[in-house]
């Protein structure tokens, strides 16, 4: 029961974030057109994962992964988000599932702020 009860919580935080965080100057960001809010939302399959390195990655989360991921900078931008941080989401943790998902082509190396992509 919890476990649904934190999706359910971290999809009502993405909704609002993506909803009422503004759209960069020019429709340009990290992400594209797109805003790091809105791409999270994308990442809700990984919310268990991203927060207990032990939990098992879904093939729903890789994919998300694998696709948000060919943009590290998109990737890094919903990782170090407020929305994802407020969501129990662990950085730490998060950093390490396109490993986890045995990405080939992942941009091993990468700084996502204080955090190296492995």
């Amino acid at each position: 029961m919890e476990a649904p009860m934190k999706f359910i919580c971290l999809m009502g935080l993405l909704i609002i974030f993506s909803t009422a965080w503004p759209e960069s100057v020019d429709g340009a960001s990290a992400c594209g057109k797109s805003t790091p809010y809105i791409e999270a939302f994308k990442l809700a399959p990984c919310a268990a994962a991203a927060q207990d390195e032990a939990a098992a990655v879904s093939d729903n989360c890789c994919l998300q992964v694998k696709r948000i991921g060919q943009n590290p900078s998109c990737l890094c931008a919903i990782l170090l988000s407020d929305a994802a941080k407020s969501s129990g989401i662990k950085p730490e943790v998060a950093i390490t599932i396109p490993k986890r998902c045995n990405i080939a082509n992942r941009p091993v190396g990468y700084k996502c702020g204080p955090y190296t992509l492995p």
